[in-house]
């Protein structure tokens, strides 16, 4: 993790494919990474992470859709507990493998 960035998990329900589509392009844009079908997680710097929510809101649907976005420090995120597959392994990289271990 490169200094001023913070782990950020993203985490969402979007109704309709088109914006999906959007949403996890600006989330991979912002150098998240896919853990699982919908959900994120990389780290991130303020800016990157206030130009991904910008583009977010642009596609979401305040009325239908969901979008979570948890920054988190390296002291809590070294408190998660991971129980069963956790993450889908097909898409997850060495690097946010790294982040558990």
């Amino acid at each position: 993790m490169k200094k001023n960035e913070q782990l950020t998990w993203v985490i969402y329900d979007i109704s309709k494919n088109k914006a999906r589509r959007k949403i996890v392009k600006a989330t991979e844009e912002a150098g998240l990474y896919r853990v699982q079908k919908s959900v994120f997680l990389g780290s991130i710097n303020r800016a990157s992470l206030d130009e991904m929510i910008l583009k977010v809101k642009e596609w979401l649907n305040e009325e239908t859709d969901s979008v979570y976005v948890f920054p988190m420090c390296e002291t809590d995120f070294k408190k998660i507990i991971l129980l069963g597959q956790a993450f889908d392994k097909d898409m997850v990289t060495d690097e946010i493998v790294s982040l558990f271990f």
